[in-house]
């Protein structure tokens, strides 16, 4: 009992955020026991897209996926499917890389269940309505940092590329 009562009189926002966190964690937990997104990933691969619909493909899977996972969560469950559906399509790892970290971060200020949302919300103190909308200009900026690296993915490339010359 003296647990929930620590709650009162306390953060009210405190036992949300913890449901919210632990809510979270089974998700991802549940997510890679029973192998849904590996299942997902390997549904994507199949589809025998051409790389630049196999990227727009993954980008929506990855959104998607950040409205019910944490970043790390996405990338250690589906990383080990989609590498090699990458590599035969002929994408570039470290480009890749970098798209995926783009596109995961999309995910996370992705409404309804955003994870970054939920992080800005309890720093600021807005409804959490008003932090999607006010997270868009940013999701904007993500999508058209991940449209110009695919339109010119030297932008990526172009360092490791002097890097390894020498």
């Amino acid at each position: 009992m003296k647990l929930f009562g620590s709650f009162d009189g306390g953060n009210p926002d405190l036992l949300h955020d913890c449901l919210y966190s632990g809510w979270r964690a089974f998700l991802t937990v549940a997510l890679g026991f029973t192998g849904i997104a590996r299942f997902l990933a390997q549904w994507v691969g199949s589809l025998g897209l051409s790389p630049n619909m196999l990227l727009v493909t993954l980008s929506i899977f990855f959104v998607v996926l950040g409205c019910f996972l944490e970043g790390i969560s996405i990338v250690v469950l589906t990383t080990a499917v989609i590498q090699p559906i990458i590599e035969q399509a002929g994408i570039d790892r470290i480009w890749f890389g970098i798209f995926i970290v783009i596109v995961v971060e999309m995910a996370q200020i992705t409404p309804p269940v955003g994870f970054n949302l939920f992080v800005i919300q309890g720093l600021t103190g807005y409804n959490i309505q008003y932090v999607a909308r006010a997270t868009l200009p940013f999701f904007i900026l993500l999508l058209a940092a991940v449209i110009i690296i695919s339109v010119f993915p030297e932008i990526v490339t172009y360092l490791p590329e002097q890097m390894s010359r020498r």
